[in-house]
């Protein structure tokens, strides 16, 4: 019954959580789903109720049989210890002694079932915290790692191929009410990668959905590692770096730049928690975002809301953007940094990139192929693969799936 209601009571935190946040709450409200929600954290919430009734019940139960034990073992003595008083074979001075005896002895037993109980419930929560403790995680620095200089940096892919890892390697069952550990991974998602970027250097990396242009900058994150080949960031394989000297080094910015609900200073110090507030209203006018910041009645001490959500989209890409110009580090990521931004927004976070960007290497991925025009080199991916590499102009000149793809986005201009 413990297990059970640690797992109901993990089941409803988890719709708390995912459901009752700013952004669940606004999706609930627009698919018009709330009474629906209601109806089923108040079964989740009813299920916790009964589970503590029944362990509660169990427990009074329990109590009143070791009661009931000691008051029946306490009425024989007197029944049996009567009869013999009465016979003359045990004295009314015994008797009393044994009984008060007996009373004496059944506090302690009593106790001690107890904390059998005790144990065993101990022993689920034991069992859920050890389960997670015992998980060794996938990335971890090697013995003997080393740190990555600071300074410019190249990145090169040697021969990389990479599958996703197993359900059961990365996730625990017992803790996930939607985990399926049966189900079979799936292939290779990156194939004999071959590419080097030199410091300073802006790849861009383009390619329909699901081509596994992500995926292949996570690989530069180490947020997994490569299943063949080798990844080498300043001439050193990351998986013989440390993690706090390559997440030193790389930074990124993602399509839906992900803010504290806290102040646009406890923000920014994330990346750089030694930084003086000249070096934060520096990286901020880098971004494009001073301006803003400054006309708020708070300026720095403005809080931004749950994932920023009191600021606009375009607003929040600049202020990651400045995150990261405080942190300054050698290799920059960005995952679709202007999408789904309007025309004026884009522009901001445009100029920010470029300043961003400037004597720094740079991975980017983009759909929109007019923001890439200006790399140093372009890599088209499709499946997993290599198909296509050059400038603009040479990509568009074979005629290939860059050329297809940049007709399919010109097209509704014309």
């Amino acid at each position: 019954m413990s297990r059970e209601a640690m797992q109901l009571n993990a089941e409803m935190s988890s719709t708390m959580t995912e459901r009752f946040n700013v952004s669940g709450a606004l999706l609930v409200k627009l698919f018009g789903r709330p009474d629906e929600e209601a109806a089923d954290f108040s079964g989740r919430a009813r299920r916790v109720a009964d589970i503590g009734i029944r362990i509660a019940m169990a427990n009074r139960t329990f109590f009143a049989a070791l009661t009931l034990i000691a008051s029946l073992a306490t009425a024989l003595v007197y029944g049996v210890g009567g009869v013999l008083a009465i016979d003359g074979t045990l004295t009314p001075g015994t008797l009393v002694a044994l009984a008060a005896l007996l009373g004496r002895l059944y506090g302690p037993l009593t106790s001690l079932s107890n904390v059998r109980v005790d144990i065993m419930t101990a022993l689920v929560s034991f069992e859920r915290v050890f389960e997670v403790l015992d998980l060794q995680p996938m990335i971890a620095d090697r013995p003997g790692a080393v740190e990555l200089a600071p300074g410019p940096a190249s990145v090169r892919f040697e021969g990389v191929s990479f599958s996703y890892p197993r359900p059961e390697e990365v996730s625990l069952a017992s803790l996930e009410t939607v985990a399926r550990t049966e189900s079979a991974p799936g292939g290779p998602v990156l194939h004999d990668i071959d590419l080097e970027v030199a410091p300073g250097q802006m790849l861009a990396l383009v390619g329909p959905s699901g081509a596994g242009k992500t995926t292949l900058t996570s690989l530069v994150c180490r947020l997994y590692d490569v299943t063949a080949g080798r990844l080498l960031v300043g001439g050193i394989d990351v998986r013989d770096a440390t993690l706090s000297s390559l997440q030193r080094t790389v930074g990124v910015v993602t399509q839906d730049a992900h803010l504290f609900h806290d102040t646009i200073e406890a923000n920014l110090r994330y990346a750089a928690p030694g930084a003086t507030e000249d070096q934060m209203w520096d990286a901020l006018h880098s971004a494009r975002i001073d301006t803003l910041v400054r006309s708020l009645p708070d300026q720095l001490g403005t809080v931004v809301g749950d994932r920023g959500h009191r600021l606009s989209g375009g607003e929040k890409q600049r202020l990651a953007i400045a995150r990261l110009l405080l942190k300054s580090p050698a290799v920059v990521i960005l995952d679709e940094a202007t999408a789904h931004l309007d025309s004026e927004s884009e522009r901001y976070v445009q100029e920010a990139l470029d300043t961003a960007l400037e004597g720094r290497t740079s991975l980017v991925i983009a759909h929109r192929l007019s923001t890439v025009r200006a790399a140093d080199q372009i890599l088209v991916v499709d499946d997993g693969r290599i198909v296509e590499s050059g400038s603009h102009d040479v990509l568009l000149a074979q005629g290939g799936l860059y050329a297809d793809l940049y007709r399919t986005q010109l097209a509704p201009q014309l």
